[in-house]
């Protein structure tokens, strides 16, 4: 008799994009790209507002 295997915890991915041929799937989003982003907009935010 074989002994059942352990189930494997499974997440739902963060974004999931499939296209034809193409499937590019994220499983988490790293602190430091969100922190990058963040501060892209704002610095982006605020020289359109100062330009006005």
């Amino acid at each position: 008799m074989s002994k059942p295997e352990p189930h494997q915890k499974t997440t739902a991915p963060v974004f999931e994009l499939r296209c034809g041929g193409l499937h590019l799937t994220i499983q988490r989003v790293p602190g430091w790209l969100v922190a990058a982003l963040a501060t892209a907009a704002g610095s982006g935010i605020a020289a359109w507002l100062t330009a006005r």
